[in-house]
This record gives structure tokens, C-alpha cells and sequence, in this order.
């Protein structure tokens, strides 16, 4: 099985941390968030990886070329710019990096988690056209996921705005989405009608109707979505 790591993020909410260096490259503890997503997935047996890069793409590439990829079987997949494809044009443009019959795991570069990435994949349905790790909502959040009980995705909502998207019944759940999710090789033709710039949340959202986005509630693990300089501290503490 392969894995994507989302890495051609701006990182605007980081800066001036990212005025100069990539937000992958951005440290945590001292250690840059690629190298710690790159060291989960090598302690968790994977071997063949993809890197999408975009902003500072020159540095990502240096730092995975001077670091012998961790010894990892890394793919780049460079997106021309001058902004990134964003998680699912990025999905769709690695399409030849990625697709061999084989489902794959994407994880944002920017989420720090404890989660036993085998037990994610070992609870995934693997009838679903994707698997999304999702906890009880989090105080921090406030757009959400909506799944019904048979935890099959449903719909999308935001509570600050009051949005909501898809079909949700009444009895639907609400939860976070931890950037962390199990894809099939299905989505690669239907991503083709797609345009490409455009978030994966969409995508599930849409596709949710006809097909199985199935979610996965795990519990007993920790996950900090290092998107903000507030997040960066408590990530800071956390390791300490």
C-alpha cells in the first residue's frame, strides 16, 4: 500500500514561519512535520511513498534528497503552481504516481497523531470508496462531518455559519475529520470530470449520494492539526 502526504501547502496561517521555508518544513519539537509524518509511516511497514509539493517546492525536494528519503521509496509529484491543487486536485494530479489497483492513504503533513495507522486500516470497509478517520467532534472545530449510523458520510455542516451540505437524516452524527483517510483506486476516473483546484471534502460530499464514504471512529489517541501558530505551541508542549 502507498502513501500520499500532502506537502505543497502555503501555510498563511504559520507565517512569517512560512515567509521563507515550506509549512512541511516548518519544526516541531525541532523536527520538521514531514520528517515526523515520513518516520509514522515507515514505523507503521510502509515503504513506497508520494509527496505532493508546490510552495517552496525546490526545498521540499533538497530536504528529502539530502535526508536519502529516510530510506523510503519517495515519489515527488511537483504541481506546476503558482498555488497548489489543494488535497483532492493534488489526489487527482499523482494519479500516475499512485494508481495500482491498490487503495492508498493520504495524510495532511500538518496533523501530529499517535494513531495506530494498522488498526486504521485494518477497521477500514473495504467496500468504501474512502475511509475517513474521524473522532468525537472536537471543541476546536466547527465544520463537521455528518454520518449516519451505519457511519456512512451523509452530508457536511458548519455550525458557525449554520451550512449545511448533502442529504444528513435526522438522526445523523456529527464528527471531525482527522486529515487522515484510506482511498480507492475508484476515485481516480470519477476525479477526471473534476477541475484542478479543489478540496477532497467536496468531492466526498458530492459522491456520497451513490457511493460508500465510510468513517472510522477510533479512540485512545492524539492528534493536533498544527495549522495555526496556537496549534504549533501546543504541539510544542505536547512532545515535551
Amino acid at each position: 500500500m502507498k502513501a500520499l502526504v500532502f506537502a505543497a501547502g502555503l501555510g498563511t496561517r504559520l507565517k512569517p514561519l512560512t515567509d521563507t521555508i515550506p509549512k512541511a518544513l516548518v519544526p516541531v519539537g525541532g523536527v520538521p512535520m514531514l520528517e515526523r509524518v515520513i518516520l509514522k509511516f515507515r514505523e507503521a511497514g510502509f515503504t513506497e511513498m508520494v509527496v505532493n509539493t508546490c510552495y517552496f517546492a525546490d526545498k521540499v525536494e533538497k530536504f528529502l534528497s539530502d535526508n536519502g528519503n529516510f530510506g523510503m521509496d519517495i515519489k515527488i509529484s511537483r504541481e506546476p503552481g503558482p498555488e497548489p491543487f489543494e488535497t483532492g486536485g493534488g489526489i487527482r494530479y499523482a494519479r500516475a504516481l499512485l494508481e495500482d489497483g491498490e487503495p492508498f492513504l493520504a495524510y495532511n503533513v500538518d496533523i501530529l497523531s499517535d494513531v495506530d495507522l494498522r488498526a486504521f486500516v485494518a477497521q477500514a470497509n473495504p467496500g468504501a470508496l474512502a475511509n475517513l478517520l474521524v473522532t468525537a467532534p472536537r471543541d476546536a472545530d466547527d465544520r463537521f462531518f455528518l454520518f449516519d449510523r451505519q457511519m456512512r458520510l451523509s452530508g457536511w455542516t458548519n455550525i458557525r455559519t449554520g451550512a449545511v451540505r448533502g442529504n444528513p437524516g435526522p438522526d445523523h452524527r456529527r464528527m471531525s475529520f482527522c486529515g487522515i483517510h484510506l482511498v480507492s483506486p475508484q476515485v481516480f476516473p470519477m476525479l477526471e470530470s473534476w477541475p484542478d483546484r479543489f478540496s477532497i471534502t467536496d468531492f466526498y460530499i458530492e459522491s456520497s449520494a451513490a457511493h460508500t464514504i465510510h468513517g472510522v471512529e477510533m479512540e485512545n489517541f492524539n492528534l493536533i492539526d498544527i495549522g495555526s501558530p496556537e496549534a504549533l505551541e501546543r504541539a510544542e508542549l505536547s512532545l515535551r
